[in-house]
């Protein structure tokens, strides 16, 4: 059922000392949902993702999947759980081809394939979809920023997730890139994919995400369609500023 919730956090709070990285928390994703995540930077955004994906451990509070408590599991087990997510600094293994790097998501991922010949062939698929099939076999040290975003993007594809966590995809992207992965984007969600996204990117994010979440000095400020979240007085204060609600209302 579309409603079914996947994923959520109660109280959710991760802390540096005395700083208040991310406090209480609460969230709830439903299931083949985009569910977008917006905030200045400094919010909390990508920690709370590496939190759900056990990079980071929890504080404090808890983070459910599929019903299971995964708060400060390891990456690794939360990864065979069937989430995966992308890096906003990109990670790509140095000294692999684009093929070997996206054949690793495949080998480490839900299905846990175990055949080098069947990872590849997944990678290749994936690769195929984000239109890197012509670089196959260059070395990753060579790909420009937006091939480097996208590769992050097939890596995470080809685990074959239910949930996938995207980390500004879409960002250093040109215009025709951002558009195609917004339309990879909804096809993946189409698919049956869940998405949790953070993007800064306000064209795309406001108009494939179902919910937004808003964080601001690592608290939750809003929760809301879109269409809600851009009228929110908190929000446009702490982030949208009157130029974008202006400049929306005008291209409405």
């Amino acid at each position: 059922m579309k409603d079914e919730i996947i994923l959520y956090g109660e109280k959710v709070t991760k802390t540096f000392g005395a700083l208040r990285a991310v406090w209480e928390v609460d969230f709830s994703v439903r299931r083949n949902e985009i569910f977008g995540i917006i905030g200045p930077n400094g919010a909390g955004k990508t920690t709370l993702l590496s939190m759900i994906n056990g990079t980071l451990h929890v504080t404090r509070g808890s983070i459910h999947y599929k019903g299971i408590n995964i708060t400060n599991w390891k990456p690794h087990r939360i990864a065979e759980l069937g989430i995966s997510r992308t890096f906003q600094i990109v990670k790509p293994f140095p000294g692999m081809t684009l093929l070997e790097n996206v054949s690793i998501g495949a080998l480490f991922g839900k299905d846990k394939i175990v055949n080098i010949r069947k990872a590849q062939e997944r990678a290749r698929y994936v690769l195929s979809r984000l239109n890197l099939t012509e670089k196959e076999q260059a070395p990753v040290e060579t790909l420009n920023v937006s091939e480097r975003k996208r590769l992050e993007l097939a890596r995470a594809m080809a685990m074959d997730p239910d949930l996938i966590l995207l980390d500004e995809v879409m960002a250093g992207s040109s215009p025709a890139d951002l558009e195609k992965i917004m339309e990879l984007i909804v096809e993946l969600n189409r698919e049956g994919k869940t998405i949790l996204l953070i993007e800064h990117v306000m064209k795309a994010i406001m108009s494939i995400s179902h919910r937004i979440m808003v964080l601001h000095h690592g608290e939750k400020i809003a929760e809301d369609k879109p269409e809600n979240i851009s009228k929110n007085d908190k929000v446009i204060s702490a982030y949208l500023g009157s130029k974008y609600v202006k400049r929306s209302q005008q291209n409405a």
